[in-house]
């Protein structure tokens, strides 16, 4: 291990303390890196599964899902679409009734059985253990094109709301009116480290998130436009196949902007994977793990210790301070 904590919430690997000199450009994930949504896409998933075990799945009970289970999920690799996550917890409810299991301990085993492949890991786990929950799957058509599977659209409701989904879809939506979670975004960017970015990297400053462009743009408001846009990839938008951890979003982003040696800042396994495919393949990629937050800021930090990220940081606030001490 070369990690080294050189200041309180500041992890550099010693060995890529050249490379991390050289750095001439900077790529940020949104979802827990640029925005808390610990009371938005997190609390989505959770009323979505309860909203869909009740109506879908006749299991009379609400508040299943803690924040601790949907990180578990996260952290094998395979699940950074939030709808992907509520669909392995809603057929983990289902498994568990059947087989007559407490959820919050079958629900263990179905996160150590899951790796980068992310649904289809569940799915082969429960076929595995002889567990039928061929009904609920049917029932949500899942993955399938937006508007033909009641699981996406359900999560997109109550996730951006009546006026943001309309603006989005240009349609009514079915199961919810209001206010969406997404008013629940904290938004941790600020124009004072906006300000050392730009002064750091210039204009070379671009997002690389699975969020769709609107609800960053929503979320981020005046600060999105601080983003290189042209080179930036909202990858909501995209075919289902470029999702994280698929490196080609990041490479093409890096490419854009014509950057020779690049950091990428990110919160889970799928950003950790998808920088380090990104430099295997060539294109100079260093990665920077956020860990202030998860709920469970330790087990976070040890996740990327143990898979040696090249640095580590409490908060998106302390990359100006730990370049800066690089240089020193």
């Amino acid at each position: 291990m070369t990690l080294n904590e050189i200041q309180n919430g500041i992890m550099i690997d010693s060995t890529k303390i050249e490379k991390i000199k050289q750095l001439d450009s900077i790529v940020f994930d949104c979802d827990g890196v640029l925005i808390d949504v610990s009371n938005s896409y997190d609390l989505a998933i959770k009323k979505t599964v309860d909203f869909i075990i009740k109506e879908m799945a006749q299991v009379n009970e609400s508040g299943l899902v803690t924040t601790s289970m949907i990180e578990g999920f996260k952290t094998s690799g395979g699940f950074n679409d939030e709808i992907d996550v509520a669909y392995a917890l809603i057929l983990s409810v289902v498994a568990a009734k059947k087989k007559n299991e407490l959820f919050s301990k079958f629900v263990l085993k179905v996160i150590e059985n899951t790796d980068q492949t992310g649904i289809k890991s569940v799915e082969k786990y429960l076929d595995s253990i002889n567990i039928n929950v061929f009904d609920i799957r049917k029932k949500l058509s899942y993955p399938s094109e937006k508007f033909q599977n009641p699981l996406s659209s359900i999560f997109d409701e109550m996730f951006y709301g009546s006026e943001l989904y309309v603006q989005l879809y240009k349609r009514k939506p079915q199961f919810f009116d209001g206010l969406g979670l997404i008013e629940n975004d904290v938004v941790l960017l600020n124009k004072d480290l906006v300000k050392s970015l730009h002064e750091r990297f210039g204009k070379k400053i671009a997002i690389v998130t699975g969020r769709g462009l609107l609800s960053a743009k929503h979320s981020l408001k005046d600060l999105f436009d601080e983003f290189d846009l042209n080179n930036s990839r909202f990858l909501e938008d995209e075919p289902r196949e470029m999702a994280k951890p698929n490196p080609q979003s990041l490479i093409s982003t890096i490419n854009g902007m014509n950057g020779n040696n690049s950091l990428y800042v990110g919160d889970s396994m799928e950003d950790y994977i998808m920088a380090r495919k990104a430099n295997e393949s060539g294109v100079s990629t260093i990665f920077c793990g956020v860990y202030g937050t998860s709920k469970d800021q330790d087990a976070k930090r040890s996740l990327f210790e143990s898979n040696n990220a090249d640095i580590i940081v409490k908060s998106i606030d302390l990359i100006p301070k730990t370049l800066n001490l690089v240089r020193a």
